[in-house]
């Protein structure tokens, strides 16, 4: 072959995405809404259906979630596990290798959010309720011997192990959960942003799948993103809304009852829909900057009022120990210490997974101009290290006041009533009667920005990719996320909840994993064109 055919020969490492597919065509119309045909169809009479069936069958669906959760995560342990695994190695390749330079949007693109604006949503739609209902939960379960979750079996009253309750929590809260999110929003940044397609799940499987991805092989993808993203959501709702009623008792003596809860969802999903009228910039930005603002006040008043220096060296004492532990906290294999695997572990990851739609594809819109690099590193270690300080001060000072003869968070967590354990660490404090109102603020904000961001993925997806849909539909998808959250508690409580979370997470597993290699493909061509 001459050198002048081998220049004329194009490269095989670029792709052609082009496509014949216009946005919103098989969209249709009814009632001046713009819905895609059949993802948004299937996805709401599936939901409206189950909302039904589990309010007329509650006693039935808490028997079936009962059983169901722990099936699922003692069955699927091991394929979580080293699909997790697998994700944090690959986001490591990416942000270490060339293809860490692309540029999201192109090479011109600039960020559409100042870093300070970023991170705040992005903490908000990636952390959420979590922060607040585990960061005392999880370090003292983790510490409590009889509870048989101890991880890694490391008994905390021996010298060397004081820090495993809290490394147990940080590893659950660190690197392995933001790469899932890493994984699904940066291959959706890329191939919306550089490569011109619509911003859905189904864009990502172009390489796989080519023009046959805007027909049923792409709508059953998104519409099992749709379900992933409205169970892991409502899961977090859920958990929010107990929390909400239990602080609720504690300060103002209010009774803890099914309605209370069910009230507090719908009048909260009605704040979120006044968030959804605003819109983007005025609703969740707005509302994740005065998240992030409470949040850090909080965290600053807890860390001063508590032991400082000592909380302090605790958390670098931390760090070292999660480093030391992550690989065996990371093998699914030959482990004694199941209670903490299967209880814990692998719901995690199956729900980190189920979030991934809602969070990656939220992430993918507001991170247009950073480099993958740069979108890497800020997705995957700063959230990290920030929940880590977090877990150490939240769960550091409750352990502390369990060493010093105080039992209040250990009591609520051996009863299993895990929503008073942040105000059992609270009552110790100073104050209490100013921040535990302050704390339920910061909760009910927490649940107003995760119902607005995932209401507004939803209704992207269902409108078939389109960023403008009609806000009527927004409205339908945030009244409905409360929906299914009654539903659930209604028929099961905290099992439906996370039951509903890990059934999603494990299907979409095998979604994330053929996006890593569609990401793959999607940079390395983009690599060759810079």
């Amino acid at each position: 072959m001459s050198k002048t055919k081998k220049m004329l020969d194009p490269d095989p490492r670029i792709m052609d995405f082009d496509t014949e597919y216009e946005l919103g065509q098989d969209n249709i119309r009814p009632f001046g809404l713009d819905l895609h045909n059949p993802v948004f169809l299937v996805s709401a009479i599936v939901i409206v259906g189950f909302v039904m069936v589990a309010l007329a069958n509650q006693e039935a669906a808490a028997s079936f979630f009962g059983w169901f959760r722990p099936f699922l995560t003692s069955t699927f342990d091991w394929f979580l596990m080293m699909s997790v695994n697998i994700m944090v190695v690959f986001c490591f390749f990416l942000a270490l290798s060339p293809l860490g330079k692309v540029r999201i949007g192109g090479k011109d693109a600039v960020p559409d959010y100042s870093y300070a604006g970023w991170i705040a949503m992005l903490f908000s739609a990636g952390i959420g309720i979590g922060l607040l209902f585990f960061g005392v939960l999880e370090p003292m379960y983790y510490s409590i011997p009889e509870l048989n979750t101890l991880p890694l079996g490391s008994d905390p009253s021996l010298p060397g192990n004081e820090n495993m309750g809290i490394v147990g929590t940080v590893y659950h809260w660190g690197i392995s959960g933001w790469a899932v999110y890493v994984v699904v929003g940066l291959c959706l940044a890329i191939f919306c942003y550089n490569l011109g397609l619509p911003l859905t799940l189904r864009s990502a499987f172009y390489p796989i799948f080519g023009e046959r991805v805007w027909g049923w092989p792409g709508h059953v993808i998104d519409t099992l993103a749709v379900f992933a993203t409205l169970f892991g959501l409502t899961t977090s709702l859920g958990l929010g809304a107990q929390q909400v009623a239990a602080g609720l008792n504690d300060v103002f003596g209010i009774p803890v009852s099914s309605s209370l809860v069910v009230w507090l969802i719908l009048g909260i999903t009605a704040i979120a829909l006044g968030s959804v009228l605003l819109g983007m910039d005025a609703g969740v930005k707005r509302l994740s900057e005065i998240n992030m603002i409470m949040a850090a006040c909080l965290f600053v008043f807890v860390l001063l009022v508590g032991p400082t220096v000592d909380l302090i060296a605790q958390f670098g004492g931390v760090l070292k120990d999660y480093a030391v532990a992550f690989v065996p906290l990371s093998n699914p294999f030959g482990r004694d210490d199941l209670g903490y695997m299967h209880g814990w572990t692998t719901f995690y990851w199956a729900w980190w997974i189920a979030w991934s739609p809602f969070v990656g594809m939220f992430i993918a819109r507001i991170s247009k101009g950073r480099t993958v690099r740069e979108f890497i590193l800020c997705v995957l270690i700063a959230p990290s290290l920030v929940c880590a300080l977090w877990m150490t001060v939240f769960g550091g000072l409750a352990l502390d006041q369990l060493a010093n003869g105080y039992s209040g968070a250990k009591d609520v967590v051996v009863a299993y009533q895990p929503e008073l354990s942040l105000f059992r660490m609270l009552d110790q404090l100073p104050l209490y009667n100013i921040i535990a109102p302050i704390s339920l603020v910061l909760i009910v904000i927490f649940f107003v920005t995760s119902s607005d961001s995932g209401s507004l993925v939803i209704d992207t997806i269902t409108a078939g990719g389109k960023m403008d849909a009609p806000v009527a539909q927004r409205v339908f998808w945030c009244t409905f996320e409360g929906l299914v959250a009654i539903a659930l508690l209604l028929g099961g409580g905290l099992n439906a909840l996370q039951g509903a979370a890990v059934s999603m997470g494990i299907p979409f597993t095998l979604v994330v994993l053929a996006m890593c290699y569609c990401l793959y493909k999607a940079l390395r061509s983009e690599r060759q064109k810079m």
